[in-house]
């Protein structure tokens, strides 16, 4: 692939394009959007065109730059998180339903949680779990399920890295956190509450796939003190249960994991 003068391939310069977009960048100029993919704005103008023609960008009404249906369409029909989203709707919608504010679907991304689908409600707290929208693993209730059923080598080498604080309640202490990854795991949810935005929290439980893994995270988001974990977690147990046997899972619970231990 022939690469420009900075030594860039065309799919590094076009993955920078499309990662310039976001859900607060919905719509861009081509001015705009070359300075967020840090491209020289000749080299933008004639890739963005390119892309545009292609389908994979579009220009609206006014002439702004969005994503294009192209993409969008492969990427629905394409994705390999499709199976997971269609089997756990159904009991999203029940469970979004009765508890009235956000929910949200999870997977493991890299060292991050990335929301696949969200079912969002008006009247709820701030939405954190956009879909499409990464978060660090420390800094949200589905983030630490993962992490905590995670292989303990993994587990060591997010917690020895430096973590960010977002609000006075997160935690960043690689101790309190193996801890709090241990308890995670024997009960089989997390509460997290105003550790990523102070007027939200996080109530998360794992989701099973067949080969007794956990593939994804079944999670809502609350105003703070309004958690009421003691109706919230078996209901969002259930309907994670019921995902994870769509899935193909047999019910049976995971091994337990060597505890991550600090390093020397």
């Amino acid at each position: 692939m022939a690469n420009s003068m900075s030594g860039e391939s065309v799919i590094r310069r076009v993955a920078k394009i499309l990662g310039a977009f976001d859900d607060s960048h919905t719509a861009l100029s081509v001015a705009a959007l070359a300075r967020r993919a840090d491209l020289p704005q000749t080299t933008a103008y004639r890739m963005i065109d390119e892309l545009v023609l292609e389908g994979l960008l579009q220009r609206d009404s006014k002439g702004l730059i969005q994503i294009g249906n192209r993409l969008w369409e492969q990427v629905s029909r394409s994705s390999p998180t499709l199976g997971l989203r269609e089997a756990a709707m159904p009991f999203m919608e029940d469970v979004q339903a009765v508890v009235g504010h956000h929910t949200a679907l999870g997977i493991l991304e890299g060292d991050e949680v990335l929301y696949i689908e969200r079912l969002g409600s008006r009247t709820s707290t701030t939405n954190i779990a956009q879909v499409a929208r990464r978060l660090p693993l420390h800094g949200a209730s589905s983030g630490m399920v993962l992490l905590a059923y995670a292989p303990a080598e993994f587990q060591e080498r997010v917690l020895s890295r430096r973590l960010t604080k977002f609000t006075s309640q997160t935690v960043v202490d690689p101790a309190i956190l193996r801890r709090q990854l241990a308890d995670i795991r024997q009960q089989g949810y997390a509460v997290r509450s105003g550790i990523i935005i102070a007027p939200s929290s996080g109530i998360a439980v794992p989701i099973f796939g067949a080969e007794v893994q956990v593939v994804a995270t079944l999670s809502v988001i609350v105003p703070i003190n309004e958690e009421n974990a003691a109706a919230r977690v078996p209901l969002l147990r259930a309907a994670a249960r019921g995902i994870s046997r769509v899935l193909g899972w047999q019910g049976r619970e995971p091994e337990p994991v060597r505890r991550s231990v600090p390093r020397d």
